[in-house]
């Protein structure tokens, strides 16, 4: 790493002077002269780093395991059991296919696991949204999913609310 820095540094120190040298030259000099100047040392600018590519079509082709398993409880008549979803193209047991795909795609951020549980130490309101439960299982976007959903909290109802109508939507 020391290396590194000290020929960051070097480099750095070489553009200065070449740039200084020039500076130096009058005007009607320095074009006749930067022909036959010695090349100026390549210095590499540290850029931000870049945002990831967002998740592309290729990715999400048939086969690539969006597919799920969601199991919910407690939700009321018509709205408990278990329905299987896969997506691109949409298929399944689901009762809103497509609307239940494209819920989980606009929570597909890359860098985000958008079945996170909410974060330890987050500051949730005290807000009951009933006893209804899901367990969401399978794959999506090539990765494993086993995420359990809740309304016990005001975080816990913006998570499920977040992946209605993968998950019924229930109201606050």
């Amino acid at each position: 790493m020391l290396l590194v820095f000290s020929r960051a540094v070097v480099a750095s120190a070489a553009a200065f002077a070449s740039v200084s040298a020039v500076a130096a030259v009058p005007a009607t000099a320095a074009t006749d002269s930067a022909a036959s100047a010695a090349p100026a040392a390549s210095v590499s600018v540290p850029r931000p780093v870049a945002a990831p590519p967002p998740v592309r079509d290729e990715d999400r082709a048939v086969g690539s395991g969006d597919r799920l398993t969601v199991t919910v409880r407690h939700a009321g008549a018509g709205r408990d059991g278990t329905y299987e979803l896969s997506c691109h193209p949409g298929a399944g047991s689901h009762p809103d296919v497509d609307d239940a795909c494209r819920a989980v795609d606009r929570n597909t951020r890359w860098g985000r696991e958008p079945f996170a549980p909410v974060a330890p130490g987050s500051v949730c309101t005290m807000l009951y949204g009933g006893p209804a439960t899901a367990h969401v299982t399978g794959t999506w976007a090539g990765r494993p999913v086993d995420a359990s959903f809740d309304r016990s909290n005001g975080c816990e109802i913006g998570r499920w609310d977040r992946m209605v109508p993968l998950l019924p939507g229930l109201g606050t």
